[in-house]
């Protein structure tokens, strides 16, 4: 499974704004942070705002801030907000084509997999995973490290 751009950049907005406090944040000053798209993060501020994780502030001194505490955040309902498609094979999709979908074994086994990988958030809040601010802003750019999958043998 693999989650989309925009839930991606919701967990780094939300980690972002949970770092910095009680103040506004802008989408400029997130972008930077970043080194993201200010459109791509701005459609990403307003689902945030719309679904109750962001509180907005308009006009020249505007911004975004958390609108619930850290640990009211839970990520799995994050997730479940920000993913549009949890279709993790053809036959939980309408279009389904597969022959031997009305027999098969495999989408238990799918739906095992992806309630485990969403359980796996639900057991963690945005507190969990905030950094400090200075996290965010040191002045030498951090090193950039790949992280790679790791699974049990």
């Amino acid at each position: 499974m693999k989650l989309t751009t925009y839930s991606d950049y919701a967990l780094r907005v939300l980690m972002y704004a949970g770092a910095v406090g009680g103040r506004l944040v802008t989408i400029e000053e997130t972008a930077r942070i970043y080194g993201i798209s200010q459109a791509h993060l701005m459609k990403v501020v307003n689902g945030l705002t719309k679904a109750g994780y962001l509180r907005g502030v308009r006009g020249r001194s505007g911004g975004f801030m958390l609108a619930r505490r850290p640990e009211e955040i839970n990520l799995g309902a994050v997730l479940r907000s920000t993913e549009t498609d949890f279709a993790l094979v053809e036959c939980f999709t309408p279009a389904n084509q597969c022959l031997i979908s009305s027999y098969c074994r495999l989408p238990k086994l799918f739906n095992k997999a992806l309630s485990a990988f969403v359980a796996t958030f639900d057991a963690y809040t945005l507190a969990d995973i905030m950094l400090p601010e200075q996290e965010f802003t040191q002045s030498a750019p951090p090193t950039i490290t790949m992280h790679t999958p790791t699974f049990p043998t």
